[in-house]
């Protein structure tokens, strides 16, 4: 009898200690549903709704240090400048994960890692990059986001771009300037 007594107390104090618990890893909370209407805002250009999920003191460092972070607003302003030079742009959907965590010191992160696309107007090409953001969220509210991904490819191109112009300008102008002598 003792021992089913002992059993029971031993059942009842677990089970009680395991409800208090909070789930420190999960693939489904309202932090993640938040996140994925950052992603839908973002890929959609709906700025002022994006914004909405971001405290107003919210830090963005986007492939830059803590020196160079950026307020929401400035992070707006670059999105938008990024969004007029494509045809299109997003995220792959069967390729996107999230994931949320809570840290040993009681911080709400949620992980998102995807493959972004977007096609260049100037060249018609679509680029394919993998990327992964990291939001910590405080009250419902993103209060630091960090994200990873590699433009070099897309920058390369961009400047290949750039100098063709250039040079067919100078070819234009050099045109213009042998015409022009021939006239006098």
């Amino acid at each position: 009898m003792k021992n089913i007594f002992l059993l029971g107390f031993a059942i009842v104090l677990i089970t009680s200690c395991e409800s208090n618990v909070k789930e420190r890893y999960t693939q489904q909370s309202p932090e993640i549903e938040t996140y994925k209407k950052v992603i839908s805002d973002y890929e959609n250009q709906n700025w002022e709704a994006l914004a909405s999920h971001y405290a107003d003191t919210a830090k963005v460092l986007n492939n830059v240090t803590e020196d160079d972070a950026t307020s929401v607003s400035e992070m707006i302003t670059i999105n938008k400048e990024d969004a007029s030079i494509f045809n299109s742009w997003g995220f792959i959907d069967k390729e996107s994960e999230y994931e949320m965590v809570i840290t040993d010191e009681n911080q709400t992160w949620v992980n998102f890692w995807s493959v972004w696309e977007g096609t260049l107007k100037e060249n018609n090409k679509t680029y394919t990059i993998p990327a992964h953001i990291t939001a910590r969220f405080v009250d419902g509210k993103i209060v630091r986001e960090l994200g990873y991904w590699d433009i070099s490819k897309i920058v390369a191109d961009m400047m290949q771009l750039k100098e063709k112009a250039n040079q067919e300008a100078m070819k234009d102008s050099t045109m213009n300037a042998k015409t022009s002598m021939k006239e006098e």
